[in-house]
Formats: structure tokens, sequence, C-alpha cells
């Protein structure tokens, strides 16, 4: 008896969650993006950039794993000291520049929705 009593109350506390915030002095707590280490996120560390913070650079680099290959993530990271080799790949015409940039699209897609 006692379990089915504790069974049920269970389940109607976790029904007591609500819709959504009833008014304004609410805090809504966001989901932690996920981290991770690598050649991107020490790049980006090392980049001397604005805004960038460990949480953000690691980041960057799991969605650089969800998304790129290891040698893809090594080309990726020339961009950080030489921005217009990017402007480069994604003008031509070649097979495989062709192929990284789809996956580097991919990945920023990916990092925009995770990361901010």
């Amino acid at each position: 008896m006692k379990r089915v009593t504790l069974l049920g109350l269970a389940v109607f506390l976790a029904g007591c969650g609500g819709s959504g915030p009833r008014d304004a002095d609410r805090v809504v707590v966001m989901r932690s993006a996920p981290v991770a280490f690598g050649p991107i996120s020490k790049a980006c560390l090392q980049s001397g950039r604005d805004g960038r913070t460990r949480e953000l650079c690691g980041c960057i680099q799991a969605a650089a794993d969800k998304t790129l290959t290891s040698s893809q993530q090594r080309r990726a990271v020339s961009f950080y000291s030489d921005p217009h080799r990017a402007q480069e790949i994604r003008q031509s015409k070649r097979s495989a520049d062709e192929e990284f940039w789809d996956a580097y699209v991919r990945y920023g897609k990916l990092a925009e929705q995770l990361c901010t």
C-alpha cells in the first residue's frame, strides 16, 4: 500500500510542472551547452577575439566534433589566423573544397544553435 501511495504522489507531483511561465519574475534556467576541447577550441581561445570564453570555445568545438572530421577541423583552424583562406575555399570549384565547405556550413549552423 505504501508503494502505491508513493507512486501516486510521484505521478501527481510530476504533473505539477505547469505549462509555462506565469509571471515576469520567474527565473528560467537554460540548458547548458555541450563543451569539448580540441583544435578549434584551442584556436578560439588563442584568437584574441572579443567575447571568447572557455565555455563558448568549448561549445564551438563540440559542434565541430559532431560535423567535421579531424582533418576538416585542422583545416578550419587555419581560418582563425587567415580569414581570407575561408573565402578562397568557399569560392573554389574543386570538389574537395566544395565538400569541405558544405560540412563547414553545417558546422556553423550547429554551433549557432548550440552555443547562442
